[in-house]
């Protein structure tokens, strides 16, 4: 009998469809021998979705000059002064999120009350806090402020002042941030840091901190760019390892430092003031901010460096000022935040549930949608997986954590690794759709099936993700399969 042209060419697109759809079949077929077989040997899981507030590595809201557990900060006020010593726990759990990030700066003349003596102390003690309350530590170093003077040696050493006892602002000792010997000093500050701290794991991040109040970038005082340039190289040639977040007030350093590896920050998330005649506090939120970010090229720079964000004032100083805290959340998403620090001051009971939403949002948020793999598998073989992943965040992970499978009997297991780059997964699904080797010495018998993101130093389970079946070691646990041997 004849087919008709049109039977065909369905029946020949149907069959080009199935071609590209059954690839994973196809190695189920090889694998066991028989199509109908390999479809009963198929164990199909789709985990159930949760919709907790996740603490993970590296994102989330931060802790400010203190540590989890610690009595938070007053509604509308906090401290620039980082920890020099160990602060009690509060007496009972503060209202305030658990975080898996501190984040904590100190001025140049508590770190460095001498010439080259310094006091590493301090840094070393905000590092074991860290690491005894659950986080990792996010620093900036900073040269002085409107309250915090330059070192008393420094202004004595003979370096250029900027400004007169008798200026306006003569009460500040301002820096010539031109003059060498700043260069010379605060980058020797630098250069110790990076000796002793670069790759450090508890280290989380560190902020370019180069001219100006805080260090952030701007002064009344500014230099040319090259002398800029300079005090940010400092940065990028000390700290190779661990992540740098360039300030952002400047654009042509912002630029600069964001080409040349730094993920970005910001000190004013939420300033929603229409106008502003203060060339040094402009109206952030709905003016500068926005096209800022156009305007130094940096819209991309997310996809591999991360974006932290520090609040005006204080998220209860939002509301006081009548401030739109949806438009604020909206917007940090929109620039695809991973961390924000609130000063540690509480939220106000009314934006609860607008931070809790945001909290899901923010950073890398990893969800098993589909895993596939074989009820039975032979020891010194491939056995086929399929694995589909949501990352419901806005950001990607930016450690190269690793993703694993785990075989477990009663008597032994073993991890396998799945061969992917999880810093890829951009907010949207990834597949994973191959074969994993099933290590010949393991014995017959029936095994639990377990996922999880491990630490690549630790090699332990580190990433939480929003399904269920997490059990206490950290791993999920997806189902079982029979090992067989020859």
């Amino acid at each position: 009998m004849l087919r008709s042209p049109t039977r065909f060419r369905l029946c020949r697109g149907r069959a080009r469809s199935i071609g590209r759809n059954c690839c994973f079949g196809t190695l189920l077929l090889l694998a066991t021998g028989g199509l109908g077989f390999a479809q009963l040997n198929v164990v199909v899981v789709r985990p159930k979705e949760i919709h907790d507030v996740l603490v993970n590595p590296g994102m989330g809201i931060t802790t400010f000059q203190r540590f989890n557990g610690q009595e938070p900060n007053p509604p509308l006020k906090w401290s620039e002064v980082g920890p020099v010593a160990k602060l009690p726990q509060a007496p009972t759990k503060p209202d305030f999120p658990d975080t898996s990030i501190s984040y904590c700066r100190w001025y140049w003349n508590v770190l460095e009350t001498e010439p080259g003596k310094f006091h590493w102390e301090i840094v070393d003690l905000a590092l074991e806090e860290a690491r005894a309350h659950g986080q990792t530590l996010a620093i900036r170093l900073m040269p002085y402020s409107n309250q915090d003077s330059l070192p008393v040696w420094y202004r004595n050493s003979g370096a250029r002042r900027a400004n007169k006892a008798t200026d306006k602002d003569g009460e500040i000792w301002q820096p010539d941030f031109s003059d060498p010997l700043f260069l010379k000093y605060w980058g020797e500050l630098v250069a110790e840091a990076g000796k002793r701290y670069d790759g450090n794991p508890y280290l989380d991040s560190v902020d370019i901190s180069s001219v100006g109040y805080w260090g952030e970038g701007w002064s009344p005082y500014m230099p040319a760019f090259a002398y800029q340039k300079e005090l940010i190289d400092i940065w990028l040639d000390t700290f190779q390892r661990t992540p740098l977040l360039m300030n952002f007030d400047e654009q042509q350093a912002l630029t600069y430092g964001t080409a040349h590896g730094a993920g970005w920050r910001l000190d004013c998330l939420g300033d929603m003031r229409t106008s502003s005649t203060n060339p040094y506090f402009p109206a952030e939120m709905l003016e500068i901010y926005p096209q800022q970010v156009v305007r130094a090229g940096i819209q991309d720079v997310w996809q591999h460096k991360p974006v932290s964000l520090e609040v005006c004032f204080t998220v209860a100083g939002w509301k006081e000022r009548g401030y739109d805290v949806d438009y604020i959340l909206d917007q940090a998403l929109r620039w695809h935040v991973t961390s924000v620090n609130i000063k540690s001051s509480p939220i106000p009971s009314e934006w609860k549930s607008q931070f809790e939403n945001f909290q899901k949002k923010m950073g890398y948020r990893f969800i098993l949608r589909r895993l596939e793999y074989p009820k039975t598998v032979e020891a010194g073989s491939m056995m086929p997986l399929h694995m589909w992943w949501l990352n419901a965040g806005v950001a990607p992970i930016y450690r190269d954590f690793l993703l694993a499978v785990e075989l477990r009997s009663t008597k032994t297991a073993t991890i396998i690794r799945i061969p992917v780059d999880v810093r890829k997964w951009l907010p949207g699904d990834a597949v994973f759709d191959g074969t994993l080797y099933v290590p010949e010495n393991l014995t017959e018998g029936p095994y639990d099936f377990r996922v999880a993101m491990l630490d690549p130093r630790t090699e332990q389970p580190a990433i939480r993700f929003a399904i269920e079946g997490r059990q206490d070691d950290g791993w999920y646990a997806m189902g079982s399969l029979t090992v067989k041997t020859r």
